[in-house]
């Protein structure tokens, strides 16, 4: 078992030390398939079995860390951490003191194993596959375990380990007309995911029709998940970090200095225990269960890193040294999903968006286009697919004033990312009914 091996390297580093030495290790591993599609037919497949180990050196103030790439073998491993004790040991003479480390010493172990619930990916595959008929699908799935372990000196121990997939796909008419859809959790409902794709496949013949163009300006519209994610996203880019807030680098600076505040409607959290992620962070300081963020619009938290605790202090929250929400959770409103387009009425259905930016960080002020099924609604009814267009707007004003309403049905979004390693980030959010969404090219 994966978890005994970590144990077992962690009592190998215990007896590694000398005198004040101390170290913390962090494990990242995963057994994950990875299925390919293209015109709906399998172009690449194959399994990714990887386990990456942090191992940090401390000494007093003095730390210095390395990522090593291990084999699971523990008479193979136990040489290779020997090896880089050794080396980061004749690195920490040279360092200067850290004023700002901060090591957790309160012995806090935990366990947390989800059993996977998962079918064999082959059963999953040959469900795309059959709904794939007859349309031209791309897309990637992913699928397996994911764990991850802390150990340190002091003797605690931590471990996560969970099943989860994420279906990424879309299906292609022409050009750069597409329609993009996801499905991700921990359980395969197959009429969960026949409905997505249905939904898609309604989207991909509205697509057929010509593309309308629209003026430049504000317009009523309403955010898809997917879409929303996007823009709440962008909270994580030194957002809702308490070093940016305490630095006035934030662009929610304002809303901790001048007591801005959002609509009442969002009530935004952090929620370690509905998410994908582990409720420890690499340095071994626990994740609260639900960390505030927003409450009915008004900035009520923020990330804490422990070396953000140790440079003001204040309190960690459990956050990394980047300060970024894992796993966000933004509640529903009272608008149904089925009453969306009457209360759009006439406007812009956003789907998806992309090469989001800060137009002014200041302000809050975000930028980016329309992508895939972006559709022009008159009176309640979807009459064409859009064009692509530019938004350049304020969070301030699309959360704010500007926000008529928040869907109750919510959707669970697992972060595609697999660059290096299948992400463990997710999101939990509805749909949002924006007044004056500023559209400027």
């Amino acid at each position: 078992m994966m978890q005994d091996y970590f144990h077992l390297l962690a009592a190998f580093l215990d007896g590694a030390m000398r005198g004040t030495e101390q170290y913390t290790c962090w494990l990242a591993a995963e057994a994950s398939d990875f299925v390919r599609f293209n015109r709906s037919a399998i172009r690449q497949a194959g399994h990714v079995a990887q386990r990456y180990l942090t191992l940090r050196l401390i000494d007093g103030l003095r730390h210095a860390s390395c990522t090593l790439a291990v084999a699971g073998d523990l008479g193979l491993d136990r040489a290779l951490v020997a090896g880089a004790v050794a080396d980061l040991r004749a690195l920490l003479a040279d360092l200067p003191e850290d004023p700002h480390l901060l090591v957790a010493t309160e012995v806090q172990s935990t366990e947390r194993i989800v059993t996977s619930r998962l079918p064999d990916t082959a059963a999953m595959v040959d469900e795309v596959l059959s709904c794939a008929r007859g349309h031209d699908l791309v897309g990637i799935l992913a699928a397996g375990p994911i764990w991850r372990g802390f150990a340190n000196s002091c003797g605690q121990r931590n471990w996560h380990e969970s099943a989860s997939f994420h279906l990424d796909w879309s299906l292609y008419h022409q050009g750069d007309k597409a329609a993009k859809a996801s499905y991700a959790g921990f359980d395969w409902d197959s009429a969960a995911f026949r409905a997505r794709f249905d939904s898609a496949a309604a989207q991909l013949a509205m697509l057929r029709q010509a593309p309308v163009g629209i003026s430049p300006g504000p317009y009523r519209a309403y955010l898809a998940p997917a879409a929303l994610n996007d823009i709440l996203g962008m909270l994580n880019w030194g957002c809702v970090s308490e070093k940016a807030l305490r630095t006035r680098q934030s662009p929610l600076r304002r809303m901790r200095d001048e007591g801005l505040r959002l609509n009442r409607a969002v009530t935004l959290a952090e929620n370690t225990a509905g998410g994908l992620a582990p409720g420890f962070q690499a340095d071994g300081f626990l994740k609260p269960e639900r960390v505030q963020l927003f409450e009915q619009g008004r900035l009520a938290g923020s990330m804490v890193s422990p070396r953000t605790a140790k440079e003001y202090g204040i309190a960690a929250n459990g956050a990394d040294s980047g300060e970024a929400m894992a796993s966000l959770d933004l509640a529903g409103g009272e608008l149904p999903v089925s009453q969306v387009l009457a209360q759009l009425d006439t406007g812009v259905f956003i789907s998806n968006l992309w090469y989001l930016n800060f137009s002014d960080r200041t302000n809050c002020r975000l930028t980016g286009m329309t992508r895939f099924a972006t559709f022009w609604v008159e009176n309640g009814e979807i009459k064409a697919p859009m064009n692509v267009m530019r938004f350049d707007d304020s969070l301030f004003r699309m959360l704010g004033e500007n926000l008529l309403g928040l869907t109750r049905e919510r959707e669970l979004l697992i972060d595609s990312d697999s660059y290096g390693a299948r992400s463990t980030g997710s999101a939990l959010l509805p749909g949002a009914l924006i007044k004056d969404f500023a559209f400027v090219l």
